[in-house]
């Protein structure tokens, strides 16, 4: 049984755990409805710009169609962007986020694909390293972003598509997870490259294409426009989810400590009744023994 001190010790330790998990949890508040708002206020555009992506790609379909809306012909290769956070203590966040892209690399490889992954965030990198370590093909560090913008999409975007214009790969899948609430945050897999119809997505047929001044230079704006699209709103919805995610780990956090208190403080009670015990007993001994 531990001593005395040791217990106070610990409460005490506990109980500064307990000061530090609260206030991640109200900071992870405060950033969760910025985030959250970020990524609510995307969704409609996001959803628009698909649904006339959507429609593009059904009326430039053909021998002449761009090669992001139509493909290179083969799926051999595939690029892997695995989007996760910079920090932990975010719950399975990360974790999941990582697990799913892991489950995706491991089926393309058994059917004889060739994967190269992108991390976006070190925990993801972390993660992933330790088993598909030799597929890394690039990282992209965000710790110094305070906050994500459409520059940080731009810039992931270009690196994707320069290495799609040199023909480093086919097919092209970002992996994030999508915010429903505070409790869930559903890891997803989407691929931009080529494009494929969100599933959810209608495309929008009532609308007749009159390209000016040509369709191929049109396309030749507006799809890569399109890819970084997507991976702004997929950082989006990653904000809003790490956030949430870090919140419920807090607060899960001090509740725990709060009944690790509650325990240590009952067993300290014990102890010190029992030494009391057993100091009146020797006392009563020894005046017996007089």
């Amino acid at each position: 049984m531990p001593n005395l001190k040791d217990l106070k010790n610990r409460i005490s330790s506990v109980k500064s755990t307990r000061k530090i998990t609260k206030a991640m949890q109200m900071v992870a508040a405060a950033k969760l409805r910025r985030a959250q708002e970020a990524a609510e206020m995307a969704r409609p555009y996001t959803e628009r710009f698909n649904s006339v992506m959507a429609g593009l790609a059904a009326s430039a379909s053909g021998e002449g169609a761009p090669k992001l809306l139509a493909g290179t012909g083969s799926d051999d290769t595939h690029l892997l962007v695995v989007m996760t956070a910079e920090r932990g203590l975010c719950g399975g966040f990360n974790s999941n986020i990582a697990k799913l892209a892991k489950s995706h690399a491991a089926d393309l490889l058994a059917q004889g694909k060739t994967v190269k992954i992108i991390t976006v965030g070190k925990k993801g990198r972390d993660a992933i390293r330790r088993d598909l370590g030799d597929h890394f093909v690039g990282h992209v560090d965000l710790s110094e972003v305070k906050r994500v913008g459409y520059d940080n999409a731009q810039d992931i975007a270009r690196d994707v598509l320069a290495r799609f214009d040199a023909g480093e790969f086919d097919v092209a899948t970002i992996f994030y997870a999508k915010f429903v609430n505070v409790v869930s945050q559903i890891p997803t897999a989407q691929q931009i490259i080529p494009f494929e119809v969100p599933e959810g997505t209608q495309a929008d047929d009532s609308t007749l294409y009159d390209y000016e001044p040509s369709e191929e230079a049109i396309l030749a704006d507006l799809l890569p426009r399109g890819v970084a699209t997507q991976i702004f709103a997929a950082l989006l919805e990653n904000g809003a989810s790490e956030q949430g995610a870090r919140m419920s780990a807090m607060d899960n956090a001090t509740r725990n400590a709060g009944e690790m208190i509650d325990k240590l403080t009952i067993e300290f009670n014990r102890s010190r009744q029992a030494v009391i015990t057993n100091e009146l007993i020797e006392i009563i001994s020894g005046a017996e023994a007089l």
